[in-house]
């Protein structure tokens, strides 16, 4: 290899890793130093004040699976096989867990539960009842309107859901999400 071609692939490679380590660092920068970025770029001296941020409550992944175990727990003390999902405050699934036999519709099923519960913060069997005032309502992306999730609150705000699917009808589905909301704070 000439010396041309190694000088230019060093540099090529030099300047490759330095791109992929300044994409590293401002991928994790702190809150700190982003508000000191966007400080600097808008000119002011202090940056964002505390009134342009919210606080929110989420639950933990240990307190999500605490809770789902609890309504697999529930469900198989009555020989039920269903899948329970656990749904952060925007829908993002925290935890789901399958149970031994539980259909392969219930996964899905559970998730969608538990979206809808935290979506309104209700549980879906009293969303069912909205449905024939406002029929449009199911045609919402990523809900369902049956009975078997339940929201989960933090001073009457929603900040998770759990969903359970799979038992042979959605008063029972509810049930064991209840199950599991009864085992936070426990």
């Amino acid at each position: 290899m000439k010396t041309r071609t190694r000088v230019l692939t060093g540099t090529a490679l030099a300047v490759a890793l330095g791109a992929g380590a300044f994409g590293a660092v401002s991928a994790s920068a702190s809150p700190a130093a982003t508000t000191a970025r966007a400080a600097a770029v808008s000119g002011k001296k202090d940056g964002p004040s505390d009134k342009d941020f919210t606080t929110t409550t989420h639950l933990t992944v240990d307190a999500a699976t605490r809770a789902a175990q609890a309504a697999l727990r529930a469900a198989a003390a009555e020989n039920q096989k269903v899948t329970v999902a656990v749904v952060d405050r925007n829908g993002n699934t925290i935890v789901t867990l399958r149970g031994d036999g539980a259909g392969p519709q219930s996964y899905e099923s559970a998730q969608r539960k538990a979206f809808t519960a935290v979506s309104w913060n209700a549980p879906t069997s009293v969303l069912v009842g909205r449905l024939a005032q406002t029929p449009n309502l199911k045609d919402i992306p990523g809900t369902l309107f049956l009975g078997g999730g339940t929201p989960v609150q933090s001073n009457g705000a929603p900040v998770a859901g759990i969903g359970v699917a799979g038992a042979p009808s959605g008063d029972l589905d509810e049930k064991f999400a209840k199950a599991g909301v009864d085992a936070l704070g426990k």
